[in-house]
């Protein structure tokens, strides 16, 4: 199974309109950061999870021929923002794609894409998608097995997925002892990293660190990085060696 990056930055993404920070006007590719996504590829299937604002882009970039399915973390707008441009996939497989997202991500969906679900008005080109419901069991997608992880984003609760010895997990902030014990045992973590001062959604370097140490993966990857964090050289050489910063493009043999 291979992963692969698709963004590693934070809602804003990296560099940031119109900043001229040191991160944002730095000539190193490591530090363009779309926003955050990850690819699934295992056999015949190929899954996202995350559609965001730079999804077309994404997809472009890692030349994805195929898509079985999108799975969602929760509504922000940085994650599902990209659903129309399933369109060239509908067209290109000729079928629907798989969606699978909680009910109240599926309610945010379809405020944000009413058009998508319009039985009454539908007519060619539209998006097609066949929606699954998931919640905090377990689900497949072709063989690959996923196993949800609530995690809190302040006061939101936001899923990540355990794959095997594979944990993803953005936009975390607190996470319940019973919820650890899930991810307790991967050999490969990627939790969000969003920078170094406080934050009141998100792990900031410290928190993060802290929280590889306590999950204790063989290797960890920080994502959904903040322009704020610092240089991707600058922060990677402050780093243990079994923890790195992910970055746009990365990929993973699983």
């Amino acid at each position: 199974m291979t992963i692969t990056f698709l963004g590693t930055g934070t809602s804003q993404g990296v560099p940031v309109i119109a900043c001229g920070c040191e991160v944002c006007a730095s000539a190193d590719q490591r530090d363009k950061r779309l926003r955050s996504s990850i690819l699934i590829e295992r056999a015949d299937k190929t899954v996202v999870i995350d559609s965001g604002p730079d999804f077309r882009y994404q997809m472009l970039r890692a030349n994805v021929q195929h898509l079985d399915a999108i799975v969602y973390t929760h509504e922000h707008k940085d994650h599902v923002a990209g659903l129309d441009d399933v369109r060239a996939f509908n067209f290109k497989q000729q079928a629907p794609v798989n969606i699978y997202a909680e009910p109240r991500v599926q309610l945010a969906l379809l405020r944000e894409f009413p058009y998508v679900f319009d039985e009454e008005h539908r007519y060619p080109g539209l998006p097609q998608v066949t929606i699954h419901t998931i919640g905090l069991d377990a689900f497949d997608i072709g063989g690959i097995h996923f196993i949800p992880v609530e995690v809190m984003h302040y006061n939101l609760p936001v899923l990540g997925f355990r794959i095997n010895d594979f944990t993803y997990i953005t936009d975390a902030k607190t996470i319940s002892e019973t919820e650890k014990q899930k991810i307790k045992g991967s050999k490969i973590l990627v939790i969000n990293a969003l920078q170094k001062q406080t934050h009141i959604s998100h792990f900031t370097l410290d928190e993060a660190i802290a929280f590889a140490r306590e999950i204790g993966a063989e290797k960890t990857y920080f994502t959904h990085i903040s322009h704020r964090l610092g240089k991707h050289q600058t922060i990677a050489a402050e780093l243990p060696p079994d923890i790195e910063l992910a970055y746009d493009g990365l990929q993973l043999e699983i």
